[in-house]
């Protein structure tokens, strides 16, 4: 991949790219740390610390991560882990959570390591990953025109705005959604930015504790739907835009980076995968090679938001609800038509690839575990049920070859 001779045109899609990113990413999933921190009683300081160590370590390792593969891997906080922890932190010492926030840390550096989950990664049929990924962010799209119906205004506007610009001009579509969305807001007076100050955030560090229960209900818990909720649909998500980086080193380095970050209140980062899509396609750039440079300035953002806490939080969560979501259905119709044709252009895999994307679609949450392991599972289930490939399930193989030099 080409990655020299930048141009400033080169920086300023991934750039907003990236910012769109953040603005979803915080907007629409951060009250989850805040309801997390109020059931667990925690300190102003410590939930500004839980904050800043989330955000910094997911801009340090995302951005890490960009550079050294010259690819857009974006990371995050683990959302279904977030609303996981609001179940068990009223229970649980919050020395005992931070000893568990570690253990499962170490474990996802060990299985990043061992390579054996970027093994099964590649073993998936690319339409199965394809109709897993549509599933996933059918309801982003969904959302960018289900608000019409509270502010019609707003969405109109954002919407007529997005189909103008791509007549014209396709590279900076979203870019002219975004500053014609806030300028709307400004006007209309539904957001304001003058009580915003900066103001540091300070971490705060907890010495761990260990505990057997505090592994098996918190730990493992917490691997396991990390995992399966974020790991897998965030590999598929590069997978599905040509990015070949191997699935090890990513769990390796997200793991050190929560191990290190969570004495301070981070519970766990991950690949990410909605607000992944985002960076990873060409609405990004059009050049893939160039499509890291959303990796860095991702990194960037974030580490901004941490190192001055709940301000920065906060100016995200003054923009609408019905903006962001609008926002990220329109910058994600690309990740969802490019997915929707990768799942359907197989014949042979069409109807299993549909299977995938309809149970994904759904969101059934079944013992803990959401729609994209259900999907995953009902998909592979019938590849192997219908075209008799049983590879998958009777102990694949092809699990005894080395993983080294998978990834660049």
């Amino acid at each position: 991949m080409n990655t020299q001779s930048l141009k400033p045109a080169d920086l300023l899609h991934p750039t907003v790219a990236a910012l769109i990113s953040v603005i979803v990413n915080y907007g629409g999933t951060f009250i989850l740390v805040f309801q997390g921190a109020k059931a667990a009683g925690l300190s102003p300081e410590q939930t500004a610390s839980w904050i800043w160590s989330i955000s910094v370590g997911v801009g340090l390792t995302g951005a890490w991560l960009s550079y050294r593969y010259r690819e857009p891997i974006i990371t995050a906080w683990s959302t279904p882990g977030a609303a996981f922890l609001i179940a068990v932190l009223p229970t649980t010492p919050y020395a005992e959570m931070i000893g568990a926030y570690m253990l499962s840390a170490i474990g996802f550096m060990v299985l990043g390591v061992s390579g054996y989950f970027e093994r099964v990664v590649r073993m998936i049929p690319p339409g199965i990953a394809a109709g897993l990924l549509a599933g996933i962010l059918l309801r982003f799209g969904i959302g960018a025109f289900g608000g019409a119906g509270m502010d019609p205004l707003l969405v109109g506007v954002l919407v007529l705005t997005y189909a103008l610009l791509r007549r014209f001009t396709a590279r900076y579509a979203i870019v002219g959604v975004l500053v014609a969305g806030i300028l709307l807001l400004l006007g209309l007076g539904q957001a304001s930015f003058a009580g915003v100050s900066l103001k540091l955030a300070l971490p705060v560090f907890t010495t761990p504790a260990f505990s057997v229960n505090a592994l098996l209900s918190v730990a493992l818990p917490l691997f396991v739907i990390t995992l399966t909720g974020q790991y897998m649909p965030g590999m598929l998500v590069l997978r599905n835009d040509g990015f070949k980086t191997s699935a090890s080193p990513i769990l390796a380095v997200t793991g050190l980076g929560s191990l290190l970050m969570a004495p301070f209140g981070s519970h766990a980062f991950n690949v990410a995968a909605i607000t992944a899509a985002i960076c990873t396609g060409r609405e990004s750039h059009e050049e893939p090679g160039k499509r890291y440079i959303a990796g860095l300035a991702c990194g960037v953002f974030y580490t901004l938001v941490g190192i001055f806490g709940t301000t920065l939080a906060a100016l995200f969560v003054v923009l609408p609800p019905t903006f962001i979501t609008t926002l990220a259905g329109l910058a994600l119709l690309g990740a969802i038509g490019g997915s929707l044709a990768t799942a359907l252009v197989d014949l042979r895999g069409r109807e299993t690839a549909l299977i995938t994307f309809l149970a994904t679609a759904a969101n059934v949450t079944l013992f803990g575990l959401g729609g994209a392991f259900w999907g995953l599972l009902a998909g592979l289930a019938a590849h192997a049920l219908i075209h008799g490939d049983l590879r998958l399930l009777r102990g694949m193989p092809r699990l005894g070859q080395s993983a080294a030099g998978e990834g660049r």
